[in-house]
């Protein structure tokens, strides 16, 4: 697969996109004042414990406490084997059963209650593991974890791991030697797994992220002792350092900055990290914007519509809601051939709307659960076949999935894990004038409602002359196709009334004045 990475950046805000095979496959935002608190590690005060969910808040100095499971606290080689059998690639933790439970390997330990580990006013070193979204607070972790290109630093255990796509015994234990020789020179404590990145490296790059964990706890641990809970006490790299520890292969054909400063950065870290494409690292200089250039901001623009069509004429529809996201799938203006048949119409359909949903999840950055509604099938092997291909897709997402058909009428549930805001929260805000409800009472409810209060003061009003002050719309209507409600009103006033728009006024809102 072919890759490409496309960076823009102005100063206050840095976006990113991966294309793949030419397509916007990931978007990336981080602004200045909005920066993610993933991979951050702060010095908390426990503000409650809780014992009946076995959990606690704990106070990190942001706008709401953070939340701290039980099982964040106690399993701590639990989560050193989750890293080294993922390779360490979810570094910031990951969803796990809330509780205290023992090991999942079967070596039985006793459980541990919340309330027994922690007290109110305790102070603690955390890591956060999933923003803050919506009303609730950030997610931490003790389990603190720090990833670099090739290795994986868990200060909190005392172990050296080495990850399991590297099979290789000698090269294993090759790795294992150059790590252990180094916490032996330089009296280095902490754990550390070998991520797969680093088999065939040399001595020099693993040395060279341990001298940089060496460092940073080390500057760590004396932030800890001279500052007062709740501090930051590391902040997570920059959002183009982050992907390029995480990311960068020989799949990447071309990386395109069009920040000077930015790219003098990049090519630094490339340097470092992947000396043999360094020359891939380009400065785009033209005036004409980055992304029209490469069409990633036509892709950006349709990622926050609701509607997404597919080339054969179809479409999908996304919809947000406080539970769930649920992805319907349209024919459209896609009729199929003039000889095929109704099934095999739906089918093509629905195995290019699988293909493009997985493209909309990972553009989106779409999370918790999704119920995609696929067009009804009749025959259950093209069920099975559409289910397949969507899962076949999702393979290609970084984040953890998972997918199940729940229905013999094409209905699919997918999870996905959420670690920050989708793409759209990022980037919108609520409509200011449906209250991000996305509707409004139409013209002909005002006009009722209108009637209907005038019905209920009618009997105020003493004879007054009365003045109704409503939106341009609404106005219109009364004089049109609700003229009829305007006579009803006088009708039971026994007066005329003077109605008077206001382009002040929401479409919702009107004044009943007496004069």
């Amino acid at each position: 697969m072919n890759k490409e990475m496309i960076v823009t950046s102005n100063g206050h805000e840095v976006v990113a996109a991966i294309l793949e095979d030419g397509k916007v496959a990931e978007i990336y935002v981080e602004r200045e004042r909005q920066r993610g608190v993933v991979g951050n590690i702060y010095k908390a005060r426990v503000s409650k414990v809780l014992p009946g969910m076995q959990s606690a808040f704990v106070d990190i100095g942001l706008e709401r406490d953070a939340f701290l499971y039980v099982s964040d606290v106690v399993d701590t080689l639990d989560e050193f084997d989750r890293l080294e059998q993922a390779d360490g690639e979810e570094t910031g933790g990951r969803d796990r059963p809330r509780g205290g439970g023992g090991r999942a390997n079967g070596r039985d330990r006793p459980t541990q209650k919340i309330e027994e580990l922690l007290t109110a006013g305790q102070e603690i070193l955390v890591q956060v593991v999933k923003e803050p979204l919506g009303t609730k607070g950030a997610r931490v972790t003790s389990h603190v974890s720090v990833p670099g290109r090739f290795l994986v630093f868990m200060p909190t255990v005392d172990h050296v791991g080495v990850s399991r796509k590297i099979d290789e015994r000698d090269e294993r234990s090759r790795l294992r030697g150059i790590v252990r020789q180094f916490r032996d020179e330089h009296g280095f404590t902490g754990g550390v797994i070998i991520r797969t990145a680093a088999a065939g490296r040399p001595r020099e790059d693993i040395d060279g992220d341990l001298a940089y964990f060496h460092q940073l706890w080390n500057d760590t641990r004396s932030r800890v002792d001279s500052s007062r809970a709740p501090a930051v006490i590391h902040r997570e790299e920059s959002l183009v350092a982050k992907l390029l520890r995480d990311l960068l292969s020989d799949d990447f054909s071309a990386i395109r900055i069009d920040e000077a400063e930015e790219h003098r950065r990049v090519v630094r870290l490339v340097e470092r990290i992947l000396p043999d494409i360094v020359g891939r690292v380009q400065h785009y200089t033209k005036a004409f914007p980055i992304f029209e250039e490469y069409g990633v901001q036509t892709e950006l623009d349709k990622a926050l519509r609701s509607k997404v069509w597919l080339k054969s004429g179809g479409y999908i529809v996304i919809n947000h809601t406080e539970a769930l996201v649920a992805i319907d799938v349209n024919t459209g203006r896609y009729v199929g051939k003039r000889s095929g048949r109704l099934e095999d119409t739906i089918v093509k359909t629905n195995l290019e709307a699988a293909r493009e949903i997985v493209r909309q999840i990972r553009l989106r950055d779409l999370g918790g659960i999704i119920v995609l509604d696929f067009i009804d099938m009749e025959e259950r092997k093209n069920r099975q076949k559409v289910f397949q291909a969507f899962e076949q897709e999702l393979r290609r997402d970084r984040s953890p999935s998972k997918a199940v058909q729940v229905s013999d009428f094409g209905l699919i549930i997918a999870t996905r894990k959420r670690v920050k805001q989708s793409l759209e929260r990022t980037l919108t805000d609520p409509c200011p004038y449906c209250s991000g409800s996305a509707v409004i009472k139409s013209s002909a409810t005002i006009c009722y409602d209108i009637l209907s209060e005038l019905r209920k003061v009618s009997g105020e009003l003493n004879g007054q002359a009365v003045l109704i002050r409503v939106n341009p719309d609404i106005a219109r209507a009364l004089g049109a196709e609700e003229r009829g409600v305007r006579r009803e009103i006088e009708r039971v006033l026994g007066r005329s009334v003077t109605i008077r728009p206001d382009v002040q006024l929401h479409h919702e809102q009107f004044d009943v004045m007496a004069c």
